[in-house]
């Protein structure tokens, strides 16, 4: 008996391992994908801001009826951060925020996909920032798959989450005499993502 639940056991993994297999590797398009923030100024505004910088990779199964996310790995210069003003552009980078110098990537890779019906719906995953990892939960509105007109299959969506900045160690602030801070907790993050599909190489050609 032991034996038959052995045997099956790895079926069942070799099988699972088959099926993750499965999934193309789409790479993040970054001339047509950004990654924005907003965060809230003196109690009454906004500031926004977004990474010029990043790269991703993913893999999945896609087409116009139905898609399945397998992974996602995201990889954020934070001395890429433009809020269009240098000054303060150069006081994020400082210690005081990000530490550019110190931690010079941030990071996002997922671990969890939940669907609405044929699409995903919410993508879990672990952030990293300042070498703090917290879990974080992306809404996602799918875009959609097409191929465009060079043959590359593309796919597209757009996710978004809130954080607690303090949680990743980020604290600096200023008490305003009225009452409230300079600077908000709170950080809005939205993502546009269009991916493609990695091409397969060619074979080499056999000797003769």
């Amino acid at each position: 008996m032991l034996r038959n639940f052995v045997f099956a056991s790895l079926t069942f993994l070799s099988f699972a391992s088959q099926g993750l297999a499965l999934g193309s590797e789409y790479v993040l398009d970054s001339a047509h994908s950004s990654i924005e923030f907003k965060v809230k100024h003196l109690m009454i505004s906004n500031v926004k801001g977004s990474f010029k910088e990043f790269k991703g990779k993913g893999s999945g199964t896609f087409s116009k009826d139905k898609a399945t996310i397998d992974a996602i790995d995201v990889e954020i210069m934070t001395s890429s951060i433009d809020t269009n003003e240098a000054k303060r552009d150069k006081h994020l980078k400082s210690d005081e925020f990000f530490d550019a110098e110190k931690f010079k990537t941030m990071h996002f890779k997922s671990t969890k996909v939940d669907y609405k019906g044929a699409f995903p719906s919410k993508i879990h995953g672990d952030l990293t920032i300042r070498g703090v990892t917290k879990p974080v939960t992306f809404d996602v509105e799918w875009g959609g798959f097409i191929i465009d007109p060079w043959k590359n299959e593309k796919i597209a969506f757009e996710a978004e989450t809130k954080i607690s900045r303090k949680d990743f160690g980020i604290t600096w602030n200023k008490t305003l005499d009225a009452g409230g801070v300079v600077v908000g907790d709170d950080v809005n993050i939205s993502v546009h993502v269009e991916a493609g599909k990695v091409q397969a190489s060619p074979m080499p050609a056999k000797k003769q």
